[in-house]
């Protein structure tokens, strides 16, 4: 085996950076806050499907209170109709009831002058 390769010059060992304990520590908090920055984001993730669902839901209720608006408004106007056309049905009634029945009889209760 070729010796120059597996044997490194004293100078290179002397300024080979050695590991400290404080390496080791600035690796956990790195790591800890790598850790912090994960679970803010699956907070953050959760949340915004929460929010999401609930604005589907929300969404959806909307929706259908629109449609039975839709539906009532409809129905009013439906009544509203039949409303009109009682009265004017109740105000040809009215004119028969004069006509045919309050009329004649104050004719027929009327003093002739003659």
């Amino acid at each position: 085996m070729d010796q120059r390769a597996t044997d490194k010059p004293e100078q290179v060992l002397k300024f080979a950076p050695k590991a400290h304990a404080s390496d080791s520590r600035l690796d956990e908090a790195g790591k800890a806050i790598v850790t912090q920055i994960q679970r803010a984001a699956d907070l953050a993730n959760e949340d915004c499907d929460r929010a999401m669902s609930l604005a589907h839901k929300l969404s959806m209720e909307l929706r259908a209170s629109e449609d039975q608006t839709h539906q009532l408004q409809a129905e009013v106007e439906l009544w509203r109709d039949r409303a009109a056309r009682a009265e004017q049905w109740l105000r040809v009634i009215q004119k028969e009831i004069e006509e045919k029945l309050i009329a004649p009889k104050s004719r027929t209760e009327q003093p002739s002058l003659h």
